[in-house]
């Protein structure tokens, strides 16, 4: 019998603990003081509280974890997304302390965790890369060269960053050196890593990944893609599968360059290969994300493939039980995020305690939540209340599906991303796949968001009004 212990909170943990009860194993939760009444904590067979509120002193505690690990008899760790994730430090420890990692291997979370290793590695595989710098930039006089050799605007970018942090855009040469500096501090602050880099910028770029997967006997497939372009402050709110521009052929390229970058660090799991598609359709390769992406959920509907269980089998060392030519499409599935943060006022987190929760239950939903009424969302972590995911016949069936799930879902007490979800799905650039990572910077604003809201009240009420009138006019007085 499998003992695992999930290394994380929220939402995620509760939807990997999930995996782990239907393949009949025994799950452990770790949790904070703020989190000692948190739903992963009711869901797991076993609870250990690891350390105050502040991820630092519990969350982030390896030594903590490893130690409870082997009191209680843990024989496998998952650490979820964010946290330990990435961290090859932890997964060595685990290694030593002769417990299993569910993730890839040593050599594939360092390679793939600086940007600059990643290029370096994939560059055999004659994969497609955005042009700029293959090494470390180090000085302005050399970025201000670089700069006008490949171009304006630029991205100046943090080697070992992520969700947006250490990434600069400069537009013109008389910002490189302010922008330089406060990248290089953006990422010494956030990764204790200055090392920057440059690259082009990609003009009105589509964000699209592809999931992989793989064993530790040198099967690797992809399943298929995601799109990811619907973003604020350069992290995702709005995902769905598949994207609404890639041919047939378009796909299978971008599936094998996914397959060439997991090979070219030995990866084993599900893992994610990051894509920027420029208005021209060539895509480039960004980045490997080595661990589960929060937004696995549309891939699983689209393919009907568990992918924490793949994950769990690949650790025990089992052999892929799945082809490429298993891998279809069917359906489309479309994905919200849920943050407690307001939406009107430049998507600031608006924590606080949760007065009303009325899960949407339509059968096409599915929701990855962590939160019930009268909780309280910590200020200590990332504010996401849930992931709103649903399916449908196609991708209009599922945007329709979307908006229903969103009106029946019910939060009070907090300010929540739901309405700018639903201002999505009625936008005609969204609708019409005619979109990109720009997308709130071209469309959005709180005026306009405010003027959708009093639209959908206006219809509302007229269609109650006509039903009203038709249900007048459907009495019949008997004689």
């Amino acid at each position: 019998m499998q003992k695992i212990l999930v290394a994380n909170r929220g939402e995620i943990a509760c939807r990997i603990i999930r995996s782990i009860h239907d393949m009949g194993f025994q799950s452990v939760a770790i949790y904070s003081e703020a989190d000692r009444n948190a739903k992963h904590v009711r869901m797991a067979h076993e609870s250990y509280l690891i350390g105050p509120a502040p991820s630092k002193d519990s969350y982030l505690r390896m030594d903590k974890i490893i130690d409870l690990s082997k009191k209680i008899g843990v024989t496998m760790i998952h650490p979820g997304y964010g946290f330990l994730s990435e961290n090859a430090e932890f997964a060595v420890a685990l290694k030593d302390a002769g417990i299993t990692f569910i993730g890839p291997g040593v050599h594939a979370i360092k390679t793939m965790g600086s940007k600059l290793a990643a290029k370096a590695a994939v560059s055999a595989y004659d994969i497609p890369m955005v042009p700029g710098t293959e090494e470390a930039v180090e000085n302005v006089e050399d970025a201000v060269e670089i700069a006008n050799k490949i171009g304006f605007p630029i991205l100046i970018k943090a080697s070992a960053g992520g969700g947006g942090k250490g990434m600069r855009l400069v537009e013109d040469q008389s910002d490189v050196k302010d922008q330089m500096q406060m990248a290089i501090s953006e990422a010494v602050n956030a990764f204790g890593d200055g090392s920057v880099f440059i690259e082009k910028f990609v003009t009105n770029p589509r964000h699209i990944e592809i999931q992989v997967l793989a064993d530790n006997h040198g099967n690797v497939i992809h399943l298929n893609e995601r799109e990811c372009s619907i973003q604020r402050r350069h992290q995702k709110v709005v995902e769905e599968a598949p994207s609404a521009i890639l041919t047939e052929d378009l796909r299978q390229r971008m599936g094998q360059a996914a397959i060439g970058v997991a090979k070219a660090c030995d990866y084993s799991g599900a893992g994610t290969v990051e894509f920027l598609v420029d208005d021209k359709h060539n895509f480039y390769f960004l980045e490997m994300n080595t661990r589960l992406q929060v937004e696995h959920p549309v891939t699983e509907l689209i393919t009907g493939i568990d992918l924490v269980e793949q994950q769990i089998k690949v650790a025990l060392n089992e052999t892929l039980k799945i082809n490429q030519r298993d891998i279809g499409i069917q359906g489309h599935a479309l994905e919200l995020r849920v943050y407690a943060e307001d939406p009107m006022n430049d998507f600031l987190p608006d924590v606080g305690t949760i007065t009303k929760y009325v899960p949407p239950t339509q059968d096409f939903v599915r929701l990855d939540d962590s939160f019930i009424e009268g909780d309280t969302i910590p200020i200590y972590y990332d504010p996401m209340i849930a992931k709103l995911i649903v399916y449908g016949k196609d991708r209009a069936d599922a945007m329709d599906k979307m908006k229903k799930a969103i009106t029946a879902y019910q939060i009070e007490g907090v300010k929540t991303t739901l309405d700018f979800g639903h201002f999505v799905m009625d936008h005609p650039a969204f609708r019409n796949g005619d979109f990109d990572t720009n997308f709130v910077k071209y469309y959005f604003s709180a005026e306009k968001m405010k003027n959708h809201e009093e639209d959908n009240f206006k219809a509302a009420a007229a269609l109650l009004a006509h039903l009203k009138h038709d249900k007048s006019k459907s009495i019949v007085i008997a004689e």
